[in-house]
């Protein structure tokens, strides 16, 4: 579809006969072409890039992971005990945040399904699912190897192959982050956090 002119498609990004023939615009003119958009022209822009909603079955899916990790948390939430709220055991507080869990998800499934707000499955829904793996695999080792490498590997997954940021800050970031931690809890705190140094 051509724009017309005073689009948000033509405000943003100007045509490719203003642009040298496709080429690649300075992102400071870019920036003030969007600052000078009215909240109208924004509003229909961020609708025309915004990525495909999700059908009822996606919907529904994604309820029914939420329902069956909150069903899963009850579980071992139970197993390691409840007490009482005066004199709570390891499991109070994490039963509690799986009960709104199982909560959100029943009510995602129920009343969610003619949700125009839900974005479509891409490439990048597996981003939350690789966080979510790399960090219970980061529980799984502490207690044998400590925290400090799989923190360091943890970190390094999620800046440079989630975030998507450069070796070198990924790096330097995962490596203070470890440090700080370290400096924290162990040298500062002395808590019992399984540590291999």
């Amino acid at each position: 579809m051509t724009p017309v002119k005073g689009t948000p498609a033509e405000s943003a990004g100007g045509s490719a006969t203003a642009s040298g023939g496709g080429a690649p615009r300075d992102p400071a003119e870019s920036a003030v072409e969007v600052d000078d958009l009215t909240p109208e022209q924004l509003a229909a822009q961020w609708e025309e890039e915004k990525p495909p909603a999700a059908g009822a079955l996606a919907n529904a899916a994604s309820s029914l992971v939420v329902l069956g990790v909150g069903i899963g948390a009850v579980i071992l939430s139970v197993s390691m005990g409840l007490g009482t709220p005066d004199k709570p055991q390891p499991g109070l507080w994490p039963f509690v945040i799986s009960l709104v869990m199982v909560a959100l998800g029943v009510f995602q499934l129920i009343l969610g399904r003619h949700n125009r707000d839900a974005e479509k499955f891409t490439r990048m829904s597996t981003a939350p699912l690789t966080g979510l793996v790399t960090l219970a695999a980061m529980v799984a080792l502490m207690p044998l190897i400590g925290f400090e490498l799989p923190a360091l590997v943890l970190c390094i997954i999620w800046m440079r192959f989630l975030g998507g940021e450069t070796w070198r800050s990924t790096l330097v970031v995962s490596a203070v982050v470890v440090i700080a931690f370290y400096a924290i809890f162990v040298l500062a705190l002395n808590t019992s956090i399984p540590h291999l140094f």
